[in-house]
């Protein structure tokens, strides 16, 4: 399904949908970031989804990292809570999600790179070579906020 991010946009449309979801700064060994490229909108993003019900936050990321990049993780911190009402997410099907996001931080434990139905391309990256890729305003944010080791931010 299509989407279309809108952040501080007057002519974003209205919000008909709130859903809590999670996504994951994921950060091997060498200082490397797991990044995902995403086959709804192009973009290079972490990797993250909604929450399910029965499950945990952490649950959640642990889950949509796993299913996005073929990547197990361990949990061991948060980077930020993400919760601009301006931030919408445009669905083809006419859902307008306001922003609620809860970036955690975690570390790979096994598993191998590979691509899924969400993403095209999954590859890690040296935090210097993010700044070119191609991301939405929000990942980018944060992106930042981890590596200004701002955490846990509130926005």
């Amino acid at each position: 399904m299509a989407r279309r991010d809108y952040e501080e946009d007057p002519k974003a449309p209205r919000a008909n949908s709130l859903v809590p979801a999670a996504s994951a700064v994921v950060v091997d060994d060498d200082g490397r970031v797991l990044l995902q490229r995403r086959t709804d909108n192009g973009m290079w993003a972490l990797p993250g989804g909604t929450m399910e019900l029965g499950e945990s936050i952490g649950d959640c990321a642990v889950r949509e990292t796993f299913e996005e990049t073929g990547i197990t993780v361990e949990i061991t911190g948060i980077v930020g809570t993400y919760t601009n009402p301006g931030h919408v997410f445009a669905y083809d099907d006419g859902e307008v999600r306001q922003e609620f996001s809860i970036c955690l931080l975690a570390r790979p434990t096994g598993g191998s790179l590979r691509a899924s139905d969400e993403s095209f391309e999954v590859a890690w990256f040296v935090p210097e070579a993010t700044d070119d890729l191609p991301m939405v305003p929000s990942i980018r944010k944060r992106l930042n906020d981890w590596r200004a080791g701002r955490g846990p931010v509130v926005r």
